[in-house]
């Protein structure tokens, strides 16, 4: 529901039906996990995923100066990775799943990244692994099915995201 309340918000639309669900990962990162990590990193910047609970009051906190020091951004999971790279920063406190971690650094050795929570993490991300979705792929296993009318409704819309893409 953060994620698809952003996304309206962003593009203006007024006729999306934002289902009120969350990511329990997101959903777990509260104001307060990034207050207490930008208090005492006064030059990283912070870097949010639009899914995340606290983006809201975050937004709110940004628009009335609390971060004055800080500069915020609320990005994708690939727009965090090219604001990284492109950015003069050298620290930043990352709200979201905390496996972007890892190729943040990879990408980045020299700057650091701090988790806005260390609890951050998804038990169901780490079960998928490149030789789980390579043997599925191969094999044709993990088949997942659903009705025809939902499966058209689907596709239309990933067409339509890859058509602007």
């Amino acid at each position: 529901m953060f994620l698809g309340s952003y996304v309206a918000k962003m593009t203006g639309r007024k006729n999306m039906s934002i289902w009120a669900g969350e990511c329990h990962v997101h959903a777990g990162i509260t104001p307060e996990h990034v207050k207490e990590k930008l208090d005492t990193l006064n030059q990283a910047e912070f870097l949010i995923h639009p899914e995340c609970s606290c983006t809201t009051p975050m937004m709110y906190d940004v628009a009335n100066g609390s971060y004055k020091s800080n500069q915020v951004q609320i990005l994708s999971t690939e727009g965090m990775m090219n604001h990284v790279k492109n950015s003069k920063s050298n620290e930043f406190v990352v709200a979201t799943e905390t496996g972007i971690l890892y190729r943040m650094k990879q990408q980045n050795p020299t700057k650091k990244f701090i988790p806005a929570s260390e609890q951050a993490e998804c038990e169901y991300m780490k079960m998928i692994t490149l030789e789980k979705v390579y043997n599925s792929l191969l094999n044709d296993t993990a088949v997942v099915t659903v009705p025809t009318d939902t499966a058209d409704k689907a596709r239309l819309a990933i067409e339509r995201m890859l058509s602007i893409s």
